[in-house]
C-alpha cells in the first residue's frame, strides 16, 4: 500500500476498528463501553466531545452479564466496533471474575453482536475444550495441550479484507488476544495470539501466534493509521522496558516491528498502565489514547495526545464525568444512535 493512498480495505478496517462512522452519516457524539471499576460488568458512556462524558444507567451493567459470559459470569476488558458492512455492532470482553474465582486466570472469551447496542447475543468460546470450539477443522493448530492454558486476556478485532477461509470466502474479524499456556512453568509468559471470525462473529478459527518478543505483553489495540499507511499497535510490556509502547505492520498478520523504546507513553513515572484504546476525535488530524494509570488510589483513567502517525503521545488528562472507568473502548457515534442511546439510558 503505497503511503497517502487509502485502500477500500483500509478503510473498511478503520470503521471495523471502531474509528468512524458510514460515509452518509456525520459524528454527533462518542460512546465509551467499558469494563466498570465497580464490578466486572460493562458499562457505557456517552460524549458530545470525546473528552467530557456522562454515565447510562448509572454506570450499571447494560446487559445480564451472567447471561452473556457463558464460563465465569463476569465480563472485562470490553471492545466494541460496527460490523464491516455497518449494520450492526459487535463486542469482545474476557469471560472473567476474579470476585468470585479470587485468581488472576481464565479460560476464555465472549464474542457478542447486536442491532441497536442495546439487546445482545453472545457466543461464549472455552479454551479448554480445545480444538472443538474452532471451526477451522483442517488448520494445524499451535496449541499443544488447551488444558494448561490459563489466561485468555483482552480480545479485540479489526476487518481483515486478505483473510480467506477454507471454501475460499474472503475477509474475516481479526480477533487478537494474549495466552498464558502454563501457569506452572516458570519459563511461560503471556503471548500474543489471533484467530479469525466469520462475518456472523460466532465461529472462530485455531489460535495463531501473532508474535513473540520473547516476554510477556497484553492488551494489544490495533488501528490503521492512514497518514503512513501501517497498522499501529499499542500495547503493554509487562517484560522488557515496561509501558504502553507502539510497533508497526503493514499487514495484520504481521510481522510486527519491534515496540518503539524512545516514543511511548511514559506521563506516569513508575506508576503502572494498561488497557490502550486509539481512537480519534471528529475535525482532529491527530489521535487521542485512553489507558488506565492502576498504580494510583482511585486508579486513574487518562487520555493523551498523539500526533497523525500516532506519535509523539503529549498532555495527558483525566477522562471526565464517568465515575468508574476501567480498561475500554471508544466508537463515534450518528445522532440517532447518540439519542437511542441516550433515551434508552434515562428509560431504564
Amino acid at each position: 500500500m503505497k503511503k497517502g493512498i487509502i485502500s477500500l480495505g483500509a478503510v473498511v478496517a478503520m470503521i471495523g476498528a471502531g474509528c468512524g462512522t458510514t460515509e452518509d452519516n456525520s459524528t454527533y457524539g462518542y460512546l465509551y463501553c467499558h469494563m466498570s471499576d465497580e464490578g466486572e460488568w460493562t458499562a457505557y458512556a456517552l460524549s458530545r466531545d470525546g473528552l467530557n462524558y456522562h454515565d447510562l444507567l448509572d454506570g450499571k451493567e447494560v446487559y445480564d452479564t451472567k447471561a452473556l459470559s457463558g464460563i465465569e459470569g463476569g465480563a472485562r476488558d470490553a471492545y466494541i466496533s460496527r460490523s464491516e458492512d455497518g449494520q450492526k455492532y459487535l463486542m469482545t470482553t474476557t469471560d472473567m471474575c476474579v470476585r468470585n474465582s479470587r485468581v488472576w486466570y481464565n479460560y476464555g472469551m465472549n464474542l457478542l453482536r447486536s442491532d441497536d447496542l442495546i439487546n445482545w447475543k453472545s457466543e461464549t468460546f472455552d479454551f479448554r475444550k480445545g480444538d472443538s470450539i474452532f471451526c477451522d477443522k483442517n488448520t494445524p493448530g499451535v496449541i499443544e495441550d488447551y488444558s494448561k492454558i490459563c489466561r485468555v486476556w483482552a480480545p479485540q478485532f479489526i476487518w481483515d479484507a486478505d483473510f480467506t477461509w477454507e471454501d475460499g470466502t474472503k475477509g474475516g474479524y481479526l480477533i487478537y488476544y494474549s495466552l498464558l499456556l502454563d501457569k506452572d512453568n516458570e519459563n511461560e509468559y503471556d503471548r500474543c495470539y489471533y484467530s479469525h471470525a466469520d462475518r456472523s462473529f460466532t465461529k472462530m478459527t485455531k489460535p495463531q501466534v501473532l508474535f513473540d518478543w520473547g516476554y510477556a505483553t497484553i492488551d494489544a489495540d490495533i488501528n490503521y493509521v492512514p497518514a503512513d499507511g501501517k497498522y499501529h499497535m499499542m500495547i503493554k510490556k509487562e517484560g522488557g522496558k515496561p509501558g504502553i509502547f507502539t510497533s508497526t505492520a503493514d499487514k495484520l498478520t504481521g510481522p510486527w516491528s519491534e515496540p518503539v523504546d524512545d516514543d511511548y507513553v511514559d506521563f506516569e513515572g513508575n506508576k503502572k498502565c494498561e488497557g490502550p484504546s486509539a481512537f480519534q476525535i471528529e475535525g482532529e488530524e491527530g489521535w487521542r489514547v485512553a489507558y488506565i494509570e492502576y498504580s494510583s488510589k482511585p486508579r486513574r483513567y487518562r487520555i493523551c495526545k498523539a500526533d497523525k502517525n500516532m506519535r509523539n503521545f503529549t498532555e495527558p488528562q483525566g477522562i471526565v464525568g464517568v465515575k468508574a472507568p476501567q480498561h475500554g473502548s471508544f466508537m463515534r457515534l450518528t445522532k440517532a444512535e447518540y439519542d437511542r442511546l441516550e433515551a434508552w439510558g434515562n428509560k431504564k
